[in-house]
């Protein structure tokens, strides 16, 4: 079904600092945005899965939704209205029309098993009344469900399907989802953050990542070489980006990205999750790690 939003670019999967009540921190919001549209990114997914949606209530989401919305204007962004309950979804479907969002984001429901055929029912009833283009969100790592070529094929032909954000460990997906959108008209925004140039290389048209929260300079240098057929003018950006995905990856997604924007000078908030002194320690030497390697790649780091 044609819908004429396409995503592209480079997308941060935004961060949302929280105080210790919960409640989101809108200066540290404010100045973390400032930074990545001085950076140049293209635009925006709010209430993903690195901004820990849920954690939140469904009037907190709208409310971040909304600070999210202004605080990045005039960029595009994307709400992802995933919940549990149809109603919820599509209430905050509704509230990102009513800012005039120009797409919402959808992952299969989390926790009860669903077949295909659920799933689909799901994204067609959401999307149905939400009434605006929708970026499916294959993460199965983190919902517990993979979203099958034959569901996302059932959907682009009935519903404004405009893309599809690809996450998790299956990086051979890529290339299934790249060849059915450009049969049904949408689009691949990849999570990989630190396989970029393969991304682009395969055809997906851009990127929506937790890490462009904390380097959206490397990022954007390898779509931009990518785009202008270039490669390998981004050679030491690719390499840094997997240089950085190794010292991450030594703590579990998301709080590691809460280390990376300490580490470039942002305040992240207080953690929603309870973190063991084991992870704390953790998150800490990757603080320090990145920031050693963001003074010697000559990244700013801010002052808090």
């Amino acid at each position: 079904m044609h819908t004429s939003y396409r995503p592209g670019g480079i997308y941060s999967a935004q961060w949302l600092p929280t105080d210790s009540a919960g409640r989101l921190d809108r200066s540290a919001l404010a100045a973390h945005l400032a930074f990545e549209k001085r950076a140049g990114i293209d635009g925006v997914l709010g209430l993903g899965s690195t901004g820990e949606f849920p954690h939140f209530s469904p009037d907190e989401r709208k409310q971040a939704l909304a600070a999210v919305a202004e605080l990045a204007a005039p960029l595009p962004v994307i709400a992802n209205i995933t919940d549990i309950r149809p109603r919820a979804a599509i209430e905050l479907g509704r509230f990102a029309k009513s800012l005039g969002l120009p797409a919402v984001a959808l992952m299969p429901p989390i926790f009860f098993p669903m077949s295909q055929d659920d799933i689909l029912a799901y994204f067609l009833h959401v999307a149905e009344a939400v009434d605006l283009p929708v970026m499916l969100y294959n993460f199965p790592e983190l919902c517990g469900k993979r979203i099958d070529l034959a569901t996302i094929a059932a959907f682009a032909d009935r519903a404004p399907m405009c893309a599809i954000k690809q996450s998790g460990g299956e990086f051979a997906y890529h290339r299934d989802l790249i060849a059915l959108g450009k049969e049904k008209g949408y689009v691949v925004m990849s999570g990989a953050d630190t396989r970029l140039t393969e991304v682009f290389a395969l055809g997906a048209a851009g990127c929506t990542g937790g890490l462009v929260n904390i380097v959206p300079e490397l990022m954007l240098d390898i779509h931009r070489c990518s785009a202008a057929g270039r490669p390998a003018d981004a050679a030491v950006s690719a390499a840094r980006m997997v240089e950085l995905g190794k010292v991450i990856d030594q703590l579990a997604f998301p709080p590691n990205v809460s280390a990376g924007l300490a580490a470039r000078g942002y305040n992240p908030g207080t953690s929603k999750s309870i973190l063991s002194a084991k992870s704390q320690a953790i998150s800490r030497k990757i603080e320090t790690e990145l920031r050693a390697l963001f003074v010697q790649w000559g990244l700013a780091v801010a002052s808090l």
